[in-house]
């Protein structure tokens, strides 16, 4: 059975160079755009939970906040309770970049699944949705036995 990890990996590193593009007039990178959906989406989410929500260890996490940090984007406040946690919120400059990223991940997605009819579109998408399930639960049991 041939693998289907070449394909996805290389439509992961097209859309990387894609998005790169993209976001130049931007100021961020396209490892960013993840962090700023979900920073925006959960206001105040620890640099910990935001690591497990997006599957990215924690060091990566670490260095990509502080960089949004220092351009404005982010800004970082101490649990209320616990002050070795870090809590991430966003600014209003990261606020309004929300719907150019949004489009621009439409705009991509588009491009990719234009030619593919309706059923073929929701057949895949089901498909994927159940691998990225597969994965997630098996990386999730991995961590369980550390």
């Amino acid at each position: 059975m041939p693998t289907f990890m070449k394909a996805i990996g290389e439509i992961w590193r097209c859309a990387n160079l894609y998005r790169m593009k993209a976001y130049e007039p931007l100021n961020i990178n396209s490892f960013q755009d993840t962090y700023l959906l979900q920073i925006c989406k959960n206001p105040g989410i620890t640099q910990d939970q935001l690591s497990k929500r997006i599957y990215v260890h924690k060091s990566n996490v670490a260095r990509q906040v502080a960089s949004l940090e220092e351009k404005g984007l982010v800004y970082r406040l101490n649990h209320q309770d616990d002050k070795r946690i870090l809590q991430v919120y966003p600014t209003k400059k990261a606020l309004d970049l929300i719907p150019l990223i949004t489009k621009m991940n439409q705009q991509w997605n588009q491009l990719l699944m234009d030619e593919l009819s309706f059923d073929d579109q929701q057949k895949f998408l089901e498909i994927l949705s159940f691998l990225a399930s597969k994965a997630k639960e098996t990386v999730e049991h991995l961590e369980e036995k550390e």
